[in-house]
């Protein structure tokens, strides 16, 4: 089946389009205090190089918006090119106003319509911030999340649902407060003065079904590009499997122009782990393509070792980690398909139909190694040369058909 994904506008982000014919891109945040101007620019160089197209960083604090010009300025002698996004809540219309040189730096402004205050507050607080996204030229992602939903605008709505013949469930109520709350708000961005081209939304929630029919319902009703997440995914195991059953649902439907994962990370693990699901994601559905990705079996009773699963994390980690330089040498090696199979029941069929293959011929796994390529064998290893083998053979597949 073909994906077709729905029609939506068209918004720059700082020299990074969203939306329309564009890609779905892939976004990530820095969890580093933001004041640390030179561990947030670090992070931010790490999450870019895995292949985020733009970092979201938390703008709460003056000495966290005073930072903001530092951090980009270190990027940019690192020559990273990537938009920052500012994450503002509760105070982001006094942050923008006391701090233009960040509000100059940033990309995007993301706006959280239910933490800009309470009553008349409220719109005041909010077309502070939409101003200022039209002073400095900037985009505006309207971010609404299920744990700081506008609770007046729920109220009113339980209200009005509980005076109606019948009633909806509180469930239904929550999720049309939810789309309300970011259509309003483009609404009332509009109004200020935002053209629909440099508003983005979001609808993030914790509860998959929940989310996923608040933005198959939003979508039904605008044309501005949603940005697609789990607000608090979890961590590990859990945390990758909620997020890309969740994303995948949507995608699936043409959903979707741009992507978080967010994971709890685990102690010691790279920031970057979230970009590399999203990559894995969308490439296993078949909507972009990043790397070469690996084929291999789980193993059962005839891999009577673990000299496959040894070869597939070695060649998966070379290959990620080769990807700066090949992008510089290659051109449309991203499709190339490499399977690493643990003995000949499917092993000889994978292997057979991937670009490059290498395959355990027999239980004991003692035997001489075949390695193919495009259904051919061109070489046999050794269970000691197994991995160099291979690696030499991928690289002269790469000089012959992907040099740039």
């Amino acid at each position: 089946m073909l994906l077709v994904r729905k029609q939506t506008l068209s918004v720059d982000v700082g020299g990074v389009g969203f939306g329309g014919e564009n890609p779905v891109r892939i976004q990530s945040m820095t969890n580093t205090p933001t004041a640390d101007a030179v561990a947030t620019a670090e992070q931010v160089a790490e999450l870019a190089r895995a292949g985020s197209e733009i970092v979201r960083i938390t703008v709460n604090d003056d000495p966290a918006a005073a930072a903001v010009p530092e951090i980009v300025a270190r990027l940019s002698d690192m020559g990273i090119v990537v938009p920052i996004v500012g994450d503002f809540h509760y105070n982001g219309h006094i942050l923008l106003r006391d701090h233009p040189e960040m509000a100059r730096a940033l990309a995007k402004y993301r706006i959280n319509p239910g933490n800009v205050g309470k009553g008349a507050k409220h719109d005041e607080n909010f077309d502070a911030i939409v101003r200022a996204a039209i002073d400095y030229g900037k985009p505006v992602r309207i971010g609404v999340n299920g744990g700081s939903l506008d609770q007046e605008l729920l109220d009113r709505n339980m209200d009005d649902n509980a005076r109606l013949p019948e009633p909806k469930s509180s469930r239904d109520v929550y999720i049309d407060t939810m789309v309300e709350s970011a259509l309003l708000s483009c609404a009332r961005a509009a109004e200020v003065g935002l053209p629909e081209d440099r508003m983005l939304i979001s609808v993030k929630m914790s509860a998959i079904q929940d989310m996923v029919e608040a933005y198959e319902r939003l979508s039904d009703r605008t044309r501005i590009p949603l940005h697609l997440g789990l607000t608090e995914a979890g961590g590990s195991v859990k945390g990758i499997t909620a997020s890309s059953a969740a994303l995948a649902i949507l995608l699936q439907q043409g959903i979707g122009d741009t992507i978080r994962v967010s994971i709890t990370p685990e102690t010691g693990a790279p920031r970057s782990r979230e970009v590399e699901v999203c990559q894995y994601l969308l490439q296993t559905m078949g909507l972009r393509s990043f790397m070469p990705l690996v084929t291999s079996c789980p193993g059962c009773g005839r891999t009577s070792s673990v000299a496959f699963q040894v070869l597939a994390e070695k060649i998966n980690f070379h290959i990620r980690h080769s990807l700066p330089e090949w992008q510089q040498k290659y051109r449309g090696f991203e499709s190339l398909s490499i399977a690493v199979m643990g003995c000949i029941v499917n092993g000889i069929g994978e292997a057979t139909h991937a670009d490059i293959g290498i395959f355990m011929p027999w239980n004991q796994e003692k035997q001489s190694i075949p390695i193919m390529v495009r259904g051919k064998q061109v070489a046999t290893a050794g269970m000691d040369d197994a991995y160099e083998s291979f690696v030499r053979i991928l690289h002269d597949y790469l000089e012959t058909h992907h040099r740039i």
